[in-house]
């Protein structure tokens, strides 16, 4: 799970986002689609730059919190600016700043391409991503089994 996250002159802007994915190495490009009705990604395309921060297993809260409408996504999150001043979340397994190169019309959805200019990975122990699967979070590791 991501989130992808902006800053303008309103504050922080932010939304859960679970597609996402790298386009290309050289230029570092990588791209996430996002719904047509999105009311958060009109503020973040206002500013030409974003930031998508890759989540760890423990922040299933922080996706479901930045998933919901009509709240404060904001409330108890702690983050520091990109150079771009885009929030990079506290405990993000690693992040991505990104310029806007294109947009593209995808049926009900927006697919985002974006430019990485910096990026960073600020855990020293990397603990596993948070995953989202038909319908629900998942995990790297295989279900434990039981002998008998």
């Amino acid at each position: 799970m991501t989130i992808i996250t902006g800053h303008d002159a309103e504050g922080p802007i932010g939304f859960s986002c679970q597609s996402f994915y790298s386009v290309s190495v050289d230029p570092p490009l990588v791209s996430f689609s996002v719904m047509k009705t999105s009311t958060t990604y009109p503020r973040i395309r206002g500013t030409g730059t974003f930031a998508v921060n890759i989540l760890s297993v423990s922040q299933e809260t922080i996706s479901n919190q930045f998933a919901g409408r009509g709240t404060d996504k904001w409330a108890g999150i702690t983050w520091n600016p990109t150079n771009n001043a885009n929030p990079i979340l506290d405990g993000t397994l690693t992040w991505l700043d990104c310029i806007i190169h294109a947009e593209h019309d995808a049926g009900d959805h927006i697919i985002v391409i974006g430019h990485v200019n910096e990026l960073g990975a600020p855990q020293i122990h990397q603990p596993d991503p948070l995953l989202y699967f038909k319908g629900q979070y998942r995990s790297l590791l295989p279900p434990s089994r039981t002998s008998s």
